[in-house]
C-alpha cells in the first residue's frame, strides 16, 4: 500500500509542474527593480519534467507486477534530461547568478 501512496504524491508533484507549464502567466509587475532582464524558462523543458515525474509515479504505482515498469522508468529518465537540457540557461542562472554585493561603496567611490 505505500508505492501507491507514494506514486499518488508524486503523481501530484508530476501534475502541478505540468500545470505551471502549461496555465500562462497573468502576474504583470509595474517594474523590475533587476539591472538586467531574467532568464525565462523553457514551458517546454518544463512540461518534460512534469512528464518525467508522472512516469516515475507510473511506476511506483505499477510496482514489480506491471510489466511496463522499466519502460517507464527509462521514458522519465529521458524526458528528464531533456527537460534539464531545455531549461539549462536557467538553471544555471537560479544557481549561479546572485549579483553584486551591495555591500559598502561601489569600487573608487568613497562613503559619505
Amino acid at each position: 500500500m505505500i508505492p501507491l501512496i507514494i506514486g499518488g504524491l508524486v503523481a501530484i508533484v508530476g501534475l502541478l509542474i505540468l500545470a505551471d507549464a502549461w496555465i500562462p502567466e497573468t502576474a504583470s509587475y509595474r517594474s523590475d527593480r533587476r539591472r538586467s532582464a531574467r532568464t525565462e524558462r523553457s514551458l517546454g523543458g518544463e512540461a518534460a519534467i512534469g512528464l518525467a515525474v508522472l512516469c516515475m509515479a507510473a511506476a511506483l504505482i505499477g510496482r514489480d507486477t506491471w510489466p511496463y515498469t522499466t519502460v517507464a522508468v527509462i521514458a522519465g529518465a529521458v524526458l528528464f534530461f531533456f527537460g534539464l537540457i531545455a531549461n539549462r540557461k536557467y538553471l544555471k542562472e537560479r544557481i549561479t547568478n546572485r549579483g553584486a554585493l551591495r555591500r559598502g561603496a561601489p569600487p573608487g567611490k568613497k562613503r559619505s
